[in-house]
C-alpha cells in the first residue's frame, strides 16, 4: 500500500513539474490536461484523477512556483542579518534566479501579471496574492534596514519598494526576452544606484 501511495505521489509531482515547465515557457493558459498526459505518457483520466480540473492544475503550478520562489529567494536572504545584508542577499538571489536559464529562471508572477492583467477570476487573484506577498516581504526587508540604521528614515520606503519591483520587471524582460548576458551585472548596478539616495 505504501509503495502504491509513493508511486501516486511521484506521478503527481511529475504532473506538476511538467505543467510548470509548460507554464514557464508558454504561460498558464497553455496548460491542458491532455497535453500534460501526452508528455508524461499517461491517460487524461490518470492525470485528472490525481490533479482534477485544468484550473486545479493551474493552481497546483502556482503553488509549486511559489514554493520554489521562496526556496530560491526568501530562504537564503533570511539567513542573513536584518538590514542591508539581508536586503542585498534578497536582491542578489532574485537577480541570480531571473537570469537562470530554463523554467526555474522564469517568473510566473511577472509573466502572469501580463497574461492576466485584463482578466478577472481566481487565477488572477492567486497571482496577485503571490505578487502582493512578495512586495510585502520586500517592504518588510526595507523597513528592517531602516530600523537597523542602514537606510534613511526620512525617505519614502514605499517609493523605494516600487522602484525595486519595477527593476525586477525590467530585468525579466532583459533576461528572458532580450537575452542580454549583461543582465545580472546591469541589474546589480541599477539596484545600487536606486538605493544610493537612501543610504546614510
Amino acid at each position: 500500500m505504501q509503495a502504491k501511495t509513493e508511486r501516486s505521489e511521484s506521478t503527481q509531482a511529475a504532473i506538476v513539474e511538467t505543467a510548470l515547465e509548460m507554464a514557464a515557457l508558454d504561460g498558464l493558459e497553455s496548460l491542458s490536461i491532455g497535453e500534460v498526459a501526452k508528455r508524461l505518457n499517461l491517460s487524461k483520466s490518470g492525470v485528472f484523477s490525481r490533479i482534477g480540473s485544468r484550473e486545479a492544475l493551474q493552481r497546483a503550478v502556482l503553488a509549486e512556483f511559489d514554493r520554489r520562489f521562496q526556496e530560491d529567494i526568501m530562504a537564503p536572504a533570511l539567513l542573513q542579518p536584518r538590514g542591508l545584508p539581508r536586503l542585498d542577499a534578497l536582491i542578489k538571489a532574485w537577480l541570480a534566479r531571473a537570469t537562470r536559464s530554463g523554467s526555474r529562471g522564469n517568473c510566473l508572477y511577472t509573466a502572469g501579471a501580463f497574461e492576466f492583467d485584463d482578466r478577472d477570476g481566481p487565477l488572477r487573484d492567486l497571482l496577485l496574492d503571490g505578487l502582493t506577498r512578495w512586495r510585502q516581504a520586500l517592504k518588510r526587508c526595507l523597513m528592517q534596514a531602516v530600523e537597523a540604521g542602514h537606510l534613511r528614515a526620512d525617505r519614502d520606503i514605499d517609493q523605494l519598494a516600487f522602484e525595486l519591483d519595477g527593476l525586477f520587471t525590467a530585468l525579466v524582460l532583459e533576461a528572458r526576452f532580450i537575452r542580454n548576458p549583461e543582465t545580472e551585472r546591469r541589474g546589480l548596478l541599477a539596484y545600487q544606484r536606486i538605493l544610493a539616495p537612501y543610504i546614510f
